[in-house]
């Protein structure tokens, strides 16, 4: 019996809806990476990228349990002396609440070159609206 290796050509992607409303963050951050890298498929294969597109709405309503709001932090760092920036989760849900969903989902996806083509098929919107409606997206439910 040979093991199937799907080819990057064969790989057909699909567009999923999720809705974030009352969802855990991390939870739903596990849900939609296993998504973008296929591995909900039978023909998943490490080293192709089979994953599907998916569409976060209402990336601002999202839940978090315990204290996060004030003791989970963002920081960055320019690599001057001074330049480390520490955020709040609760001010980056005020203003940037995209890119909360957006940096839990990016840790769970590879590192390299194949992990940042599967980051590119993540589409986070705030609100219950998006661009995407001529793909025909399926809704999603976890």
């Amino acid at each position: 019996m040979k093991s199937y290796i799907a080819k990057p050509a064969e790989v057909e992607r699909k567009w999923y809806v999720v809705d974030a409303e009352g969802k855990t963050l991390g939870r739903l951050a596990s849900q939609v990476a296993t998504i973008l890298r296929g591995k909900n498929k039978p023909i998943y294969t490490p080293h192709v990228d089979c994953g599907d597109n998916v569409i976060v709405i209402n990336a601002e309503k999202i839940a978090v349990t315990g204290k996060k709001l004030t003791d989970k932090l963002y920081v960055t760092y320019s690599g001057f002396p001074g330049g480390k920036k520490e955020v709040m989760l609760k001010d980056m849900l005020a203003n940037k609440p995209e890119e909360v969903i957006r940096h839990a989902v990016k840790g769970m996806l590879p590192d390299g070159k194949l992990g940042r083509q599967m980051f590119k098929k993540l589409h986070v919107y705030a609100g219950p609206d998006h661009k995407h409606e001529a793909q025909k997206p399926e809704t999603l439910e976890f």
